[in-house]
């Protein structure tokens, strides 16, 4: 058996799965080891983005998958922390229905913040402005 790594694998069938994933050699005709796979989906909306999380295969009840070399397009070791943390996340729930939410805060930075009276203030006189240049 070989080292566990994180990885996504693009399968012949078109499908991108996330795993935790194990190469065994088998004298020759190496097989991979999938445990937990899931399926990752960037989502976007007007509010931002987030990932949703599902299993692969949502029927079974196995966490260990065997896949042949041959079944795999490409497939690439992930290190980044964010998508390991929702993997992590995801297999830590046990009622899992969960997206994480990747909205941006809101800083000074972004441009003027105010509040609510003070924006309609603002607009009411863009608009009494507008007004007055037509008369």
């Amino acid at each position: 058996m070989g080292e566990e790594f994180h990885a996504v694998l693009k399968l012949i069938t078109g499908e991108e799965i996330f795993s935790l994933v194990c190469v065994d050699e088998n004298d020759g005709d190496p097989i991979i080891l999938l445990m937990n796979p899931v399926i990752m989906k960037i989502m976007r909306n007007h509010v931002g983005q987030y990932v949703k999380v599902r299993p692969w295969m949502e029927m079974a009840d196995d966490s260990m998958y065997v896949i042949k070399y041959d079944k795999i397009i490409s497939m690439t070791e992930v290190k980044e922390g964010n998508m390991i943390q929702f993997y992590n996340k995801y297999l830590n729930e046990e009622d899992f229905d969960w997206e994480e939410d990747g909205r941006t805060k809101i800083s000074d930075k972004m441009g003027y913040v105010s509040s609510v009276d003070e924006a309609r203030k603002m607009l009411e006189n863009i608009y009494k402005l507008k007004d007055n240049k037509e008369s």
